[in-house]
């Protein structure tokens, strides 16, 4: 998951990052996180970010993506929302917003979920977190903080026993992220960081700091932590240069919105206002294992999807035949030329050194190995239909077995 910039002009992305929209509205005064010092410190090229001042690349995009591909890279994504919902009746307020089930979270335990309109498209994808039986986190997006917060409290304000409170600015939350990731911040906490499953989380000191959330979860397909720490300026770059010291031997590096963004592309992971809109349900987007029709509270959105029906569209990924380069928004055409559908994130793929896409084409033209052609500055550039993701990480091999092969 990731912000979804609502502005009308996009800025130019470093070469090779994906199109994103990262321009601010005009005269809006833009928000910035505790790590912003330390980013200007760093020299980070900083850019307009769904409202933010956030760093797009530090020592270049391709360095930081291989940098969590190969061994361990740090973003700072305390621009995202952080909501509460605490109370005996927070979790029929969360199985009523979202669309997984709650009902099945283990304290300890966070899944992905999104909130939907009535219309069963997209709100806001979100991560959910079970604090204890009456205590839930919802981490959301960046650029639909303030729209996703008053959604909330007009969808489920009302219900019983339930309190909201949006402790959106309270975080600094630090995703250190790539196959060192453990090693490294295993150095600043005595919790048992290999016993913390992916998708679960735990409680413990970091870096000095008492009562840190320590998740198991992040957003570029490789193994990470996300931390939150107090959003207090001198102790989120404190926090921030311990992690640098930890991973110092790793080669570790600091990772901005470019590399995050080719990261989860290659991986296939929704990005709102692409993958995923107020335009698009939940079938379409291919999300429906997170969407659970048969859990026990009827969510919101429920009732269109159940009479939706199958969908006349699907999100496939795309690997270019020709040389070319398929951004977001670009026509997707038969190769007689008529249009199909549209381009809904494309870049380089920096691990697989292949230019790929994902898009939503109609049904027809969705199986692997069909052949389709992006309209790249008025010609029709060739792309296969492939399977996604694009990319996938290893499986972890057991200590012992990885003995036994080395």
């Amino acid at each position: 998951m990731s912000a979804a910039p609502d502005q009308t002009e996009a800025a130019k992305p470093p070469d090779g990052a994906l199109s994103l929209d990262l321009s601010a509205p005009p005269q809006q005064v833009l928000r910035r996180t505790g790590l912003h010092g330390t980013h200007k410190e760093l020299r980070a090229k900083m850019v307009d970010f769904g409202g933010w001042e956030m760093p797009v690349e530090y020592a270049g995009l391709l360095a930081e993506h291989h940098a969590v591909r190969t061994s361990v890279g740090v973003f700072d994504v305390s621009h995202m929302g952080c909501i509460q919902l605490r109370g005996p009746g927070s979790l029929d307020a969360v199985q009523r917003l979202l669309m997984n089930d709650a009902s099945r979270l283990q304290i300890g335990q966070a899944h992905y979920s999104a909130m939907l309109t009535q219309q069963g498209t997209f709100m806001d994808d979100v991560v959910l977190h079970k604090l204890s039986d009456n205590d839930y986190l919802i981490v959301i997006n960046a650029g639909t903080r303030e729209k996703d917060i008053r959604w909330v409290r007009q969808t489920i304000g009302m219900m019983p026993h339930c309190h909201i409170s949006d402790y959106s600015d309270l975080y600094t939350q630090i995703a250190i992220q790539g196959p060192k990731a453990e090693a490294t911040l295993q150095k600043l906490t005595d919790v048992n960081l290999s016993a913390i499953k992916n998708y679960w989380f735990a409680w413990g000191k970091v870096a000095g700091q008492y009562n840190v959330l320590i998740a198991r979860t992040g957003y570029t397909g490789e193994d990470g932590f996300e931390i939150y720490v107090p959003s207090d300026e001198k102790i989120s770059a404190d926090v921030w240069r311990q992690v640098f010291q930890a991973g110092e031997e790793f080669g570790i590096k600091a990772c901005g919105l470019g590399a995050r963004n080719t990261l989860r592309l290659e991986c296939s992971m929704a990005l709102y206002g692409h993958e995923i809109s107020d335009t698009i349900n939940v079938f379409e987007a291919g999300l429906n294992r997170y969407c659970k029709l048969d859990k026990p509270m009827d969510f919101i959105g429920k009732e269109a999807l159940a009479a939706a029906g199958a969908p006349q569209r699907k999100l496939v990924g795309l690997e270019m035949i020709d040389r070319g380069i398929a951004r977001d928004g670009y026509r997707v055409c038969s190769l007689e030329g008529e249009e199909l559908g549209i381009v809904t994130s494309g870049s380089p793929s920096p691990t697989l050194k292949k230019n790929i896409a994902m898009a939503f084409v109609p049904l027809a033209e969705a199986e692997h190995g069909n052949e389709v052609g992006v309209e790249i500055r008025g010609q029709l550039v060739k792309a296969r239909v492939v399977a996604t993701p694009f990319y996938k990480r290893a499986k972890k091999l057991p200590e012992k077995q990885a003995e036994v092969i080395g």
